[in-house]
């Protein structure tokens, strides 16, 4: 019989592999920890260096290692929203989307990023209520941490969030611990309330109406490749049009300043004049496409990777303000020992926010890349397409409005309208059915499904991500809030 016992030697050595293996493990897994920690140690370093010998020179130097663990955490769960989409739809890889983000947020940043920020956040707290210096730079310290713990919770748990909701909650929770509830602007804290429902309804609502129109006039018609010929061209038209008012209106602020008519006006212009140039473009493209929905996917991948790159640009350049405006303001407070309603941002805190983002959307960033753009519903290049462009538009008209609504709300919520369009169009679609059973051809009829274990089985939209994810919205500012005025009775000791 033989000795199936291994010998002593063979065993330690097997041992010392597993033992090598589970470190090697752990040792992957703790590398973007280590660069992240590097990253807020640098900013705090330098931070240090720029200020040396500046009065409140210790703060400033806290308040920048916690502004770049923020930024560290927006580029984790905030940007996934702009690259989520063309990622799931496989119109661009992961790593491409994760290069195109992180260059196009930081140029948006430190191109056009605002260089006059509201230290109050968008008016929610009475200036007077938190005008001592010690007591503003607590409040504002507390309100930077405890929405970049939020963040970090939030992506932790797979939930793309608000970040300027984040900071809201924060700014209000800390503003109430240090002044009482009479120094909120519960208007405006109204209107904010309201954009919870208002962006991703919005969202949803326009993406549904375009995948509607795709449906109806390109992918069930008989001929698909002619209709692509005549509809796509339009479609990256209003697409260019609308990406260009959006720019113009939220993502190049700081360089001109460019009304709403104007910039409706403008959209058009770009919108007319890229419909003439793609026209032949596409005509040639199709030549030689099969008559099926494989091949209209082809069509609409440019267009969505250079919608990733022009709404990473807006984000960078409309959001990195609003993220790094508590540290601009706890900077200005510092050195001058006065608190201002509006700061100007130092570059060197800009660069805080940009390049934080960027080392977050890098390192940390694919987890919520993958929820949104496969995890919540199947997206292929059309509907990613959808959701993009549902995304600039319900921007401009909530702007033209005056709504303060949140981007993140409007992408995420635009996905979602695409999977419960699509649920709803596959049941309840006659012009959906009857194509179809045009196309059978074997006698064979399909009807809609009516047993409801069938409907339940063929749900588009996972329901435990949607629950997950609104839950999130629901609880984000008052979550912030809370753990902000818990934190700031600790920060207002340590300051003073």
């Amino acid at each position: 019989m033989p000795n199936l016992k291994k010998p002593t030697l063979d065993k330690d050595l097997d041992k010392l592999s597993y033992m090598e293996e589970a470190a090697g493990s752990l040792g992957r897994g703790l590398i973007a920890p280590g660069i992240a920690l590097v990253f807020i140690v640098l900013c705090a370093l330098g931070a240090g260096a720029s200020m040396s010998g500046a009065p409140g020179t210790v703060i400033i130097v806290a308040a920048a290692a916690i502004g770049a663990y923020m930024a560290l955490n927006i580029g984790a769960n905030d940007v996934a929203n702009n690259v989520g989409p063309a990622v799931g739809s496989r119109a661009m890889t992961l790593l491409t989307a994760l290069i195109i983000a992180a260059v196009f947020e930081s140029a948006g940043a430190l191109i056009a990023g605002g260089d006059v920020v509201s230290t109050i956040s968008k008016g929610i707290i009475d200036p007077a209520s938190v005008a001592d210096a010690n007591v503003f730079m607590a409040a504002m310290m507390a309100a930077l941490v405890s929405s970049a713990l939020w963040i970090n919770l939030a992506t932790w748990i797979g939930a793309p969030v608000s970040t300027t909701h984040s900071i809201v909650g924060g700014v209000m929770g800390a503003g109430i611990a240090a002044a009482g509830f009479s120094a909120v602007n519960w208007a405006t804290m109204g209107g904010i309330a309201a954009s919870w429902v208002i962006s991703p309804f919005l969202g949803g609502l326009v993406a549904a109406g375009f995948l509607a129109f795709i449906k109806t006039f390109i992918i069930y018609q008989d001929d698909k490749i002619a209709a692509a010929r005549k509809w796509v061209p339009v479609l990256i038209g209003v697409m260019s049009g609308t990406f260009a008012s959006y720019l113009a209106l939220k993502g190049l602020k700081k360089i001109v300043h460019i009304d709403m008519p104007m910039s409706l006006l403008l959209g058009v212009v770009v919108g007319l004049a890229v419909w003439a140039i793609v026209r032949p473009l596409i005509r040639r493209q199709s030549e030689g496409l099969e008559n099926r929905n494989q091949s209209l996917r082809i069509l609409f991948s440019v267009p969505l990777v250079c919608s990733a790159a022009l709404l990473s640009f807006a984000h960078g350049a409309n959001d990195v303000a609003n993220a790094v405006g508590p540290l601009a303001a706890i900077v200005h407070t510092a050195e001058l020992g006065d608190v201002a309603a509006k700061v100007s941002i130092p570059l060197w805190v800009m660069a805080v926010g940009a390049f934080g983002i960027s080392f977050g959307l890098l390192l940390f960033g694919p987890r919520l890349i993958e929820m949104v753009g496969q995890q919540i519903t199947k997206l292929n290049p059309m509907r990613a397409y959808c959701v993009s462009l549902s995304a600039a538009i319900t921007v401009i008209v909530a702007s033209g409005f005056g709504l303060p609504v949140s981007s993140t709300h409007i992408a995420v919520g635009a996905v979602f309208g695409v999977g419960f369009f699509r649920e709803w169009y596959t049941e309840r679609s006659k012009r959906r059915l009857d194509f179809v059973n045009q196309k059978q051809g074997n006698g064979n009829v399909v009807r809609p499904v009516r047993n409801r274990e069938e409907q339940a089985r063929r749900h588009l939209v996972r329901r435990a991500h949607f629950m997950t994810i609104v839950a999130a919205w629901v609880v984000t500012v008052p979550a912030a809030a809370v753990l902000s005025a818990g934190l700031y009775f600790v920060m207002v000791k340590l300051i003073a």
